[in-house]
């Protein structure tokens, strides 16, 4: 397990410092840095901001428009090395704004007096984009429908802390609220969506 520990960190701290460097490349004018880090994240960002939006043609549309943004403000970004969660979090608000504009893959434990901030199998079972073949239409549209009943709050800590792995401070930061809300809000989506899920989650 400690070697496992090990290996994970190596890889993010390697992924990491590819990151920093096609920042830097990127502002020196290589705009082909720029598009290894598309080619990169592209399909994070897209399942991020799906999971936000319910809707591929609006997240299509989105996800162009966080890269854009991120490409115009990146001499902002003070630690290259953390480009991975700027992106996100430049995703998150640009998916929560369209989302305001348009009104105008998650720990199901057993225990319901888990731990609010922990994790299990079935946060790991949401991670997949809506799209991997892995997973059955009928599975898909369950769990899409399911994290759509989710009240507003309750949807987005979850996704952003759950399934993106956002620390709980970047998603109160994102969402406006407390650390304790952001865990209280993950804690109540787990719970309502464990019922809905459960034949998904036993197979």
């Amino acid at each position: 397990m400690e070697q496992q520990l090990d290996s994970s960190a190596e890889r993010l701290a390697e992924q990491a410092a590819a990151d920093a460097d096609c920042v830097q490349r990127t502002l020196a004018g290589d705009v082909r840095a720029f598009e290894a880090l598309i080619e990169r994240y592209q399909r994070r960002i897209l399942g991020t901001v799906y999971r936000l939006l319910g809707n591929s043609h609006d997240a299509a549309d989105v996800c162009q428009e966080v890269f854009l943004r991120a490409y115009r403000s990146l001499s902002s970004l003070t630690e290259p090395h953390r480009f991975a969660a700027w992106l996100t979090r430049i995703a998150c608000n640009l998916a929560l704004n369209f989302r305001r504009g348009r009104r105008s893959g998650l720990s199901l434990s057993a225990d319901d007096h888990a731990d609010p901030g922990g994790s299990s199998a079935a946060d790991e079972y949401l991670v997949e984009t809506p799209h991997d073949p892995a997973q059955s239409q009928e599975a898909r549209q369950a769990i899409e429908q399911a994290i759509e009943r989710l009240p507003e709050k309750q949807r987005l800590s979850l996704v952003l802390f759950a399934i993106e792995g956002l620390p709980h401070k970047e998603v109160a930061e994102i969402l406006d609220c407390s650390v304790e809300a952001v865990k209280w809000n993950v804690f109540q989506a787990r719970k309502k969506l464990k019922d809905d899920l459960a034949e998904y989650l036993n197979e």
